[in-house]
């Protein structure tokens, strides 16, 4: 399995725009990333609780409903967020560059 989640970490991390890419397990701590120690560890954090937050919103406002990916975008950067039970993959990208495609 470590050489699937490599394999697919580096062919994620090569797509033209892709910043970062950061997989946490289900209690927030990176398995995997692309980024420097400090910065993972922020990026875990705060999208864990991030995560956590939307999923009780979506759950209040429909409880037959779940979250199964979240997108934000700011002027610099897109978060594309992918929650499951186990863990969570993080990418960041670069909009502009993603855009010249």
């Amino acid at each position: 399995m470590t050489v699937d989640v490599d394999e697919t970490l580096k062919r994620i991390s090569g797509k033209k725009g892709v910043k970062a890419v950061v997989i946490l397990n289900s209690e927030g701590q990176a398995i995997r990333s692309t980024l420097d120690h400090d910065l993972t560890k922020q990026y875990g954090q705060l999208i864990s609780t991030l995560v956590q937050q939307t999923r009780t919103t979506v759950a209040t406002l429909d409880d037959q409903n779940e979250l199964t990916f979240l997108r934000l975008r700011t002027k610099k950067h897109e978060i594309m967020i992918a929650p499951d039970h186990d863990y969570l993959l993080i990418v960041v990208q670069n909009p502009a560059e993603v855009m010249q495609q």
